[in-house]
C-alpha cells in the first residue's frame, strides 16, 4: 500500500510526461477527458458566476474553452504537476491564473469562488474527504462544485480499485481509486455540501453537482 505522498509523486511523474501531448490530438488515454467538457459547460451555463476554480486543471484546456466563451470572468487553475502549469501559463490567457498546488490543501481564502470544477482528476486524490472539505471552504455560500470522474456498481468499483489501479500504478500512473456514488454522498455530507445531482453515465462516468448552503 502506497503512502499519500507516493501516489502524488506518481501523479506528478505521469503528468510531467503527459504535458507535452496533453493538448494535442494524440494524447492517448487522456483524449477521453475531452468527453467531460460538455457536461461541465452545460452545468456552468445554468447559473451566473464570476470566479471559477478548476481543480486538477492540467494544461488548462477547460479554462481555455471557457475563456474563449467569456473572457470577462475570473478563472483560476490549480494542478499538482509543475510542467502542466508551465504549459498552461505559456498560453498567456489574459486575466487567468494557473498555479502549482495540491487540491487536498487548496491555498485560497474562504469564500473565494462561485464555482469549483473538477474534471477527471478526482481519482488521483489519496484523501478525498480533504478535497471536499477544501472545496466547501473556498466556495462562497450558494456556490457549486461540478465534478466528473469515474464510478460504477459496488462490485465493479472493488475490481477497479483492487485489480486495475494496482496495475496502472506499476506502469507509472498515479491513479488512487474509484468511488461509488454512496461514498461520494458521504464525503459531501461530512463536508457540509448538499448533493443536487449525482448520476452514473455511460463509460463509467459520474456527474456530481453539490452546493454550499447559503
Amino acid at each position: 500500500m502506497r503512502t499519500e505522498q507516493e501516489y502524488k509523486d506518481l501523479t506528478i511523474k505521469e503528468f510531467t510526461k503527459a504535458a507535452a501531448v496533453y493538448d494535442s490530438g494524440h494524447a492517448g488515454i487522456y483524449e477521453m477527458c475531452k468527453d467531460d467538457y460538455p457536461f461541465i459547460s452545460e452545468e456552468l451555463a445554468k447559473e451566473p458566476y464570476t470566479d471559477l476554480l478548476d481543480c486538477g486543471c492540467g494544461t488548462g484546456p477547460m479554462i481555455e474553452i471557457l475563456h474563449e466563451q467569456d473572457s470577462g470572468k475570473h478563472y483560476t487553475g490549480i494542478d499538482i504537476t509543475p510542467k502542466m502549469i508551465e504549459t498552461a501559463n505559456a498560453k498567456q490567457l489574459p486575466g487567468v491564473r494557473f498555479i502549482v498546488g495540491d487540491c487536498e490543501n487548496l491555498p485560497f481564502d474562504e469564500n473565494s469562488f462561485d464555482v469549483v470544477i473538477c474534471t477527471n482528476s478526482f481519482h488521483h486524490y489519496p484523501n478525498p474527504q480533504k478535497f471536499f472539505n477544501c472545496v466547501q471552504k473556498v466556495l462562497r455560500p450558494g456556490g457549486r462544485l461540478i465534478l466528473q470522474d469515474y464510478t460504477a456498481s459496488k462490485p465493479m468499483v472493488w475490481l477497479m480499485n483492487h485489480v486495475e489501479m494496482p496495475l496502472v500504478n506499476l506502469i507509472g500512473h498515479g491513479d488512487v481509486g474509484t468511488c461509488t456514488r454512496d461514498q461520494i454522498r458521504v464525503f459531501c455530507d461530512h463536508a457540509g455540501l448538499q448533493v443536487e445531482k449525482l448520476t452514473k453515465e455511460r463509460k463509467f462516468r459520474m456527474h456530481l453537482v453539490a452546493r454550499k448552503p447559503k
